[in-house]
């Protein structure tokens, strides 16, 4: 299996309700065989509308992240826990919604064979749902982000506050943790870096 032809299957996936009112099944994208890879949480209104994660609000705020790192979404790799939109339809306007277990528990048939096929040295959770489903489940971000944690499906895992998160602590006279975000891609870059040398 190629990362291309997961990426086919995953774009005809039916195995959640999730996929009855998506546009786009958001893969990932990035550099395939970059020893970082940035796991978020899901697809919001934008990433549905494209097909590509991190793209709104959040994502602009990720990119200037990943600049000031030194980086950019060419050197890394960027993906989700769930690949299609969890949304509320109550009101007839579709309202972002944290994915449940169960459907996070679906998804992982996509998310965990393409960090096998990627095979990171790194994984940077990005946001504490893709840490508490990569990590352990009662995982404590604002406790344990920038930390190095066992994780199945890398050499290490580091946790960091979600772009969203930021943006809604930002105020004028405090960056809302955006500076935690770059130090934390910092890290997960450079020790992959220096995993990847060691390991070859």
């Amino acid at each position: 299996m190629t990362l291309d032809a997961l990426r086919s299957s995953a774009l005809g996936c039916t195995a959640c309700a999730l996929s009855s009112r998506r546009n786009n099944v958001v893969f990932g994208e990035g550099d395939p065989h970059s020893p970082l890879v940035l796991v978020g949480e899901g697809p919001g209104d934008n990433e549905d509308r494209t097909g590509r994660p991190f793209v709104g609000r959040a994502g602009q705020l990720l990119d200037k992240a990943l600049v000031e790192a030194g980086l950019s979404r060419e050197t890394v790799y960027i993906c989700n826990t769930v690949k299609c939109r969890a949304a509320d339809w109550s009101t007839g306007k579709p309202q972002n919604r944290p994915p449940t277990e169960e459907e996070t528990s679906t998804c992982r048939q996509w998310l965990i064979p393409q960090l096998e096929l990627i095979a990171p040295k790194v994984i940077l959770c990005v946001g504490a749902p893709s840490a508490k489903n990569l990590i352990r489940k009662n995982f404590a971000i604002t406790k344990e982000r920038g930390l190095y944690h066992e994780c199945a499906y890398a050499k290490t895992a580091i946790a960091t506050l979600h772009p969203s998160y930021i943006l809604r602590q930002q105020r004028p006279d405090n960056d809302g943790g955006f500076s935690l975000l770059v130090a934390d891609i910092q890290k997960a870059w450079d020790t992959a870096i220096r995993l990847r040398e060691k390991m070859g």
